[in-house]
């Protein structure tokens, strides 16, 4: 039976634009006192080079107002005078950027760096790399266009060697950047320009790492790591600039010591799963035999470290022999199978925001605090709710052992409540009986423009190809709650083409169109059980429910608190989260094949984390506000 006290008690509210109280992790803190922190993990450590340049630090900026900023981009000149300083690769509507400015749709964000241009050898390339902008950008060096790019989640990189070369011993990078947020159709994630309730502040332009890199004129473009357990074999299918004659060797190392290797040249004919970046671009396959592969686990993390070497050009990487699938378990019921026993998913959403640096994580640190906290709390998956994170934060859980339910990233025009939120909570029959593939669905589901469609299209698909070499990531979950969902069949097929090797959760929350892996449900309101479900039959999953209010004075964003039902002493908070994981534990006997708790910590307006928004407290530990971090 539907509990209207508690949906009513969880409608949505209209923004009161409150300012957000000061929150500073303790990371965050440190950051701003100016203690020194280690040394930079490489941003890509299953890529990796032995240098590479960090340009993380202090640039200039300045926010320029563009009534026509989304043709005015591409050929605006940079501002004869600059605001201040950034501090990237925080936005600038973070606080830890130093300049505490929301963008606007009709303004730019420039910005400029002024560095040592690194040296760059005989027969190197310099390569400038951005892992994330939001959302449009396009790039000038030493006075020079070097190109632009679309899309806020995803890396993207610039060949500058001639550019760099023409400013001598100093370097000037300049990038301007359109950000139109929720006033356009684009990817944007849970971000809004009136924040509030389930929607948090909007933030634009850098918000990863930038950084620099030499390589060899002939080098490595990327590489697909394909383990196989069962046949014992390594497989690694590399895309290089390089004559067909140069051979890429490669060495698998476990625990300091050698244990394979092997060796091939170019392959015809070019892999259509691989990015072919330039014409001359050579596709080579290298299959290592493993003997008796170590398998990778939640229990027993263990990575096997790589060297790849094509010529002068040597790149470290690693990889995990693990398998993963949703098939019958010994019940006859559908389960979602790691290394071919049964696992029962305990999960977290994670909305991977922070409230110094909103979806910039503090440092390294921070990222590893979170994954760890879930995982002593006897939680062994965290979904990444509608971002795509740094591609530290994946390693770290390769490295630690957390599996990982990735979304694709939602976007599109306006939210219909009705269609999103009150049709779908009031009436259950709804979540199997609504389509989505006709016009008049897709306006329901926000997803009419077909440039939003086809954004998605392209991001899904970049998404699973940037992460697909992740142990950690064993789901991907294509659209939430119907949230700019449109033909989810056919998402389903396109990804099972790209990646047959991971199980897929088509819609998450309602709106089921009977493909995918799952048949995923969110219940915050109704008492738990496994539903019946439209065949063919899948793996029952909750994959979002719970959502336990619990504010801990001092530790909260704003005075007004949103989530689905509220404790009001860490005892009750305690008692109500024990109650409500047993209930799922329980039914695990039933047909249900895992859960995801909402959420990891709170965020702003949410104050239903199993962590404060500032990671100062842990609500799962007795007594709670005893137990701040600092």
């Amino acid at each position: 039976m539907l509990d209207l006290k508690r949906v009513l008690a969880a409608a949505p509210r209209k923004p009161d634009g409150t300012p957000l109280e000061e929150l500073l992790t303790p990371w965050g803190e440190a950051l701003l006192q100016g203690e020194e922190s280690p040394e930079p993990l490489h941003p890509h450590p299953q890529f990796a080079r032995d240098s590479f340049v960090c340009l993380e630090g202090m640039w200039d900026y300045a926010i320029v107002d563009a009534p026509e900023a989304a043709t005015a981009r591409r050929d605006v000149p940079a501002p004869a005078t600059w605001d201040g300083t950034i501090r990237v690769p925080f936005s600038p509507e973070a606080p830890l950027s130093g300049v505490g400015r929301q963008l606007q749709p009709r303004q730019l964000l420039w910005y400029r760096l002024r560095t040592a241009c690194p040296a760059v050898g005989a027969g190197q390339r310099l390569i400038l790399h951005f892992e994330a902008v939001d959302w449009a950008c396009r790039c000038i060096v030493n006075g020079c266009e070097v190109g632009g790019h679309t899309g806020g989640y995803m890396p993207f990189s610039f060949d500058i060697t001639e550019e760099a070369a023409t400013g001598g011993a100093q370097l000037e990078v300049q990038l301007c950047v359109w950000d139109p947020s929720d006033s356009g159709v684009q990817l944007r994630g849970k971000q809004r320009l009136q924040r509030g309730g389930i929607w948090y502040t909007a933030q634009s332009g850098i918000w990863q790492t930038p950084w620099l890199e030499a390589v060899p004129n002939v080098h490595l473009r990327q590489a697909r790591i394909l383990p196989d357990p069962d046949g014992e074999m390594l497989q690694i299918i590399a895309t290089a600039n390089a004559p067909s004659e140069v051979p890429l060797q490669v060495r698998v190392f476990a625990d300091g010591g050698l244990v394979a290797e092997g060796q091939a040249t170019a392959t015809e004919p070019f892999p259509a799963l691989l990015q072919k970046e330039r014409e001359f671009d050579q596709a080579i396959s290298v299959a290592v035999p493993v003997s008796r592969p170590r398998l990778w686990s939640p229990d027993d993390p263990f990575l096997y470290q790589l060297e790849l070497t094509l010529g002068t050009d040597r790149v470290r990487s690693y990889c995990a022999f693990r398998t993963v699938a949703v098939q019958a378990g010994a019940d006859g019921l559908p389960r979602f199978f790691l290394n071919h026993q049964p696992l029962f998913i305990r999960g977290v959403l994670d909305q991977g925001y922070w409230p110094d640096g909103l979806m910039t994580a503090p440092s390294t640190e921070a990222m590893t605090h979170d994954i760890t906290a879930m995982k002593d709390a006897g939680f062994n998956l965290l979904r990444k709710h509608i971002k795509v994170e740094q591609d530290r934060w994946y390693y770290l859980c390769d490295k630690l052992g957390m599996l990982v339910w990735q979304d694709m990233v939602s976007g599109g025009g306006p939210l219909s409540p009705w269609h999103s939120s009150y049709k779908p909570t009031l009436f259950r029959n709804s979540w199997t009986t609504k389509a989505d593939t006709a016009p008049r669905d897709w306006r329901h589901l926000s997803a009419d423009s077909a440039d939003y469609r086809a954004e998605w299209l392209a991001t899904c698909v970049l998404t699973v190809r940037y992460l697909e070499n992740h142990p950690s990531v064993v789901i991907w979950g294509l659209f939430n709650e119907g949230w700019g969902q449109f033909d989810a069949r056919a998402a389903t097929e396109i990804v099972e083409f790209i990646d047959p090797t991971r199980p897929i959760d088509a819609t998450s929350g309602w709106y089921d169109q009977g493909v995918g892996h799952f048949f995923s449900v969110h219940n915050y309101f109704r008492p738990q059980e496994v539903f019946r479900q439209p065949a063919p039959r899948r793996a029952f999953v909750v994959s979002e429910f719970g959502g336990i209010s619990f504010p801990v004075p001092g530790h909260c964003a704003l005075k007004t608190q949103y989530g689905y039902g509220t404790a009001h002493s860490p005892e009750e908070f305690a008692v109500a989260l024990r109650e409500a994981l047993s209930q799922m534990d329980a039914l695990e006997a039933e047909g249900l094949a895992g859960f995801v708790y909402t959420q990891l910590s709170d965020v702003e307006e949410e104050t239903n984390g199993l962590l404060t928004y500032d990671r100062r407290v842990n609500k799962m530990d007795a007594g709670a506000p005893d137990a701040a971090r600092s």
